[in-house]
């Protein structure tokens, strides 16, 4: 019987913990997705990248598969003791409940507050989700199967061979930061000096291609790492140190492309797309230093866990950060100092960014929060956003909108 795998396991409960305390959706989507590969993981884990991709989605895979051997053993043990009983308890239930509900209308509403709405069918379809998926990961556990591939290193490119285009990379790379040095981190000041420069030149356009540059550069590295020659000493030093130039002056476009993005933030405002792709950003920075580690040794066995596991860790963290009360915070302080803000874009954000609306000034919250209404929960939605939206809420007064 496999293990479950404790790290990939609390990587998953934190994931959907998100939305027990973040209200904005499309964060919890991405963590439900994140949180339900890792869970997956847990079950079967993984150590190679094929491996690690098979395994985030293998018990949900699994759980067709599983219905015939779920069938057979019911057939094999026969019916459970506690089957008639259940079975007889949920028919007189069935009955009675709904006449003693149309009875009373306190009774109906006390069940209404315990029995979910049915009249969606999605408490019906998560509960047969969930439950096909336990029976998937009941099923990988006491059946495992083998989802890495046979991991053969094709070391067949000679060191002459692949020298050349990484150096001519490195060289390139090294050219770039050197001459362009003032421009990755001189900021405000070469906007300012600089004639037609705008921030949306230096930064908005500058940061894609020095995104692209980043995940390319990594394709380029696994490839030299899994095919170049290290029969000698000498093949192995000279890997190490152009993958490590390589790596070194990645990481400084990284940063560059991170400066950039914060500029052209602090100019024009913070949105959910800028915040989410730096972060993307900042995840592959992780990766290089990582790359970096397993350069000293030429040991990458365990690289491929520490990317994806560092990729949900980054989604955790984003989480943390609270992204649009991040951002609602953001574009007030920007406010203060340049008094341009885009309160309709604000007013369109989660209900985690309610509590810093409410610190503007009355005529521009009123126009934020205008219309905003913030329903309650019952103890199945609970959520610490929205309750503190809702606290907010009910200690403002608020007025119409006069923009």
């Amino acid at each position: 019987m496999r293990k479950v795998r404790p790290a990939w396991a609390v990587l998953s409960v934190a994931l959907f913990a998100v939305g027990a305390f973040v209200a904005a959706e499309w964060l919890f989507v991405l963590s439900a997705i994140a949180g339900c590969a890792a869970a997956s993981l847990a079950v079967v884990g993984g150590r190679t990248a094929t491996g690690l991709a098979l395994g985030a989605g293998a018990v949900p895979v699994s759980a067709v598969r599983a219905l015939p051997w779920l069938a057979r053993g019911v057939k094999e043990r026969g019916a459970p003791p506690m089957t008639r009983p259940v079975l007889a308890t949920a028919g007189l239930l069935v009955v009675f409940v709904p006449l003693l509900a149309g009875a009373d209308a306190a009774f109906a509403d006390l069940l209404g507050s315990v029995v979910p709405d049915e009249s969606s069918g999605q408490p019906i379809i998560l509960f047969l989700a969930v439950g096909l998926c336990t029976v998937g990961a009941c099923y990988l556990r006491v059946s495992p199967v083998n989802l890495e591939s046979a991991a053969v290193l094709d070391r067949t490119v000679a060191r002459r061979d692949w020298m050349l285009p990484v150096g001519a990379l490195v060289l390139l790379f090294a050219t770039f930061v050197a001459v362009q040095i003032n421009t990755l981190f001189a900021g405000d000041e070469h906007v300012i000096t600089t004639a037609d420069l705008t921030y949306a030149d230096h930064a908005r356009n500058g940061f894609w291609q020095l995104l692209a540059v980043t995940v390319l550069t990594l394709g380029v590295i696994a490839i030299v790492a899994r095919r170049a020659h290290l029969d000698s000493a000498t093949d192995r030093k000279w890997l190490r140190g152009l993958l490590g130039a390589l790596s070194g002056l990645t990481l400084v476009i990284v940063a560059s492309a991170l400066t950039r993005m914060w500029l052209y933030q602090q100019a024009y405002g913070f949105t959910v797309l800028r915040v989410l792709v730096s972060a993307c950003e900042l995840w592959l920075g992780v990766i290089y230093l990582l790359v970096l580690a397993a350069g000293v040794r030429l040991e990458a066995g365990w690289l491929a866990r520490a990317v994806v596991g560092t990729g949900f860790a980054t989604l955790v963290g984003l989480a943390a950060l609270n992204p649009d009360r991040f951002i609602a915070e953001r574009n007030i302080d920007r406010w203060h100092e340049t008094q341009k803000i885009d309160i309709w874009y604000l007013g369109r954000l989660s209900d985690d960014a309610l509590p810093a609306l409410a610190s503007l000034p009355p005529d521009l919250r009123d126009c934020a929060l205008a219309f905003r209404r913030v329903e309650p929960d019952d103890w199945r939605e609970w959520n610490l956003g929205r309750q503190e939206a809702r606290a907010t809420l009910a200690g403002l007064n608020l007025g119409a909108c006069r923009r």
